[in-house]
């Protein structure tokens, strides 16, 4: 079992940046990799970004390329998501999610954290 917990978000004005983190305990945390995804009200969850267990294969939304930063730090058990240039469409309530090393599915999530950029 994983428990995921989300940090960081909060009201910035757009063009700002925000540093979401994601704490990770439970299974050994570098043998999975760990997805961001958002969810804006009335919007299904949509991908953001994700990375590999050992942080060396990234992927990004189409929407957030170039703004957006996903890293991690497996000696603190973390991942981050720098978000710069925020738009008000960034707007969501952002979630990490877990995904077993040689899978597609994710199997545990945040409770996530809002994130809200007015313009």
């Amino acid at each position: 079992q994983v428990t995921l917990q989300e940090s960081g978000g909060g009201l910035v004005q757009a063009g700002g940046s925000l540093r979401l983190s994601c704490a990770a305990s439970g299974r050994r945390f570098s043998s999975y990799a760990i997805g961001w995804f958002r969810q804006a009200p009335g919007k299904e969850r949509e991908f953001v970004a994700s990375i590999t267990w050992s942080g060396g294969v990234t992927a990004y939304a189409d929407s957030v390329k170039g703004r957006f930063t996903v890293s991690r730090d497996n000696a603190k058990n973390t991942v981050y998501l720098q978000m710069n240039s925020l738009k008000p469409e960034d707007t969501a309530v952002y979630y990490c999610g877990s995904r077993p090393r040689g899978t597609s599915e994710y199997d545990y999530w945040g409770q996530g954290t809002q994130v809200t950029v007015s313009s």
